[in-house]
């Protein structure tokens, strides 16, 4: 199967510093005309997430889940569905033991595509990640994603450093 790879923060819904609560999410431009397009193209949609928040006492993973429910509920009623999502709750600044680490799930680090593809069976080639960032891009070049994208909906792209990278101005831009 080909997959559609897609961070969450920045890419499906709009940048918010460590976002948990429903009242603040808010979908990116083009969102769910974008993921629409995908699926009718025959790509299988998974997220694949950081959420260093967890780690750092922000949130809860509780928190996650009731957003993550909500807005997948959302998607779905949009005739979009969503494969499955992937989330590394770890981070090496974590405030308790159990979260603080360097995982090997963490973007720029594979292990999140690597459980993807033990699930699933994914054609690597014929699949990509959308990113707002350059870890997002580096993840899915080392796991060997046949291609990869950032989009403008998120986080500033600087211009050292992601030049070689192309930069799209939101999901239903990205050419199939």
């Amino acid at each position: 199967m080909k997959v559609a790879f897609l961070d969450r923060d920045g890419v499906i819904n709009k940048e918010v510093n460590y976002l948990y609560k429903i009242e603040d999410f808010e979908f990116t431009k083009n969102c769910i005309s974008g993921m629409k397009r995908f699926i009718a193209h025959g790509y299988k949609i998974i997220i694949v997430t950081n959420q260093a928040g967890i780690a750092k006492g922000y949130y809860t993973l509780s928190d996650y889940d009731k957003l993550t429910k909500w807005y997948r509920g959302i998607l779905k009623s949009q005739g979009i569905d969503i494969l499955d999502i992937y989330y590394c709750p770890h981070h090496p600044d974590g405030i308790g033991p159990e979260y603080r680490c360097d995982c090997p799930c963490r973007k720029p680090n594979t292990g999140m595509f690597e459980s993807a593809a033990r699930d699933y069976s994914i054609d690597l080639k014929q699949s990509f990640i959308v990113g707002d960032k350059l870890g997002d891009v580096e993840a899915g070049l080392k796991f060997g994603l046949g291609r990869v994208f950032l989009v403008e909906t998120g986080h500033q792209i600087p211009a050292v450093g992601y030049a070689t990278y192309p930069v799209y101005s939101d999901l239903l831009s990205i050419p199939l």
